[in-house]
């Protein structure tokens, strides 16, 4: 049996992305699977827990970054504060939560509750349910 090291893994890499392709969002291959990037069938295969801890970083970065460029609140919260307007960003995306413009100008005012009500206030809100009164408890509370 071949070793990793007896093997050209680029030689191998350019050979499965010439036949397999390449695809950035999920597609259903030619044996009915749904399957990603160079080949991955995640109906079969899955994702091991180091690649969701490798997407889940990499999507933590890109909402950082959106939420301290699209919020201007955000950088002078608390840590408790920015966690859940980075949950919120994350369940709803940045576009969304931005939507909530009353929360937002609460958060501006200093006025926890107000912004606790207002998350409260919304579709968001029946749609997750416990998730939205146990952030709104700890907007209130700030930890």
């Amino acid at each position: 049996m071949a070793h990793l090291s007896e093997v050209n893994i680029q030689a191998l890499k350019d050979q499965l992305l010439r036949y397999e392709g390449l695809s950035l969002k999920p597609y259903i291959c030619t044996q009915g699977k749904l399957t990603i990037g160079i080949g991955r069938n995640l109906e079969d295969k899955g994702l091991s827990l180091d690649e969701v801890d490798y997407l889940l970083n990499n999507d933590i970065t890109s909402v950082i970054a959106q939420v301290s460029t699209h919020i201007r609140v955000f950088e002078s919260l608390s840590e408790t504060r920015k966690i859940i307007l980075l949950d919120m960003a994350f369940n709803l995306g940045t576009t969304g939560l931005c939507k909530f413009k009353k929360m937002l100008r609460a958060l501006e005012a200093g006025n926890y509750s107000l912004a606790a009500a207002e998350m409260l206030d919304s579709r968001w809100a029946e749609q997750v349910g416990v998730r939205a009164h146990e952030l709104a408890q700890k907007m209130v509370l700030g930890e």
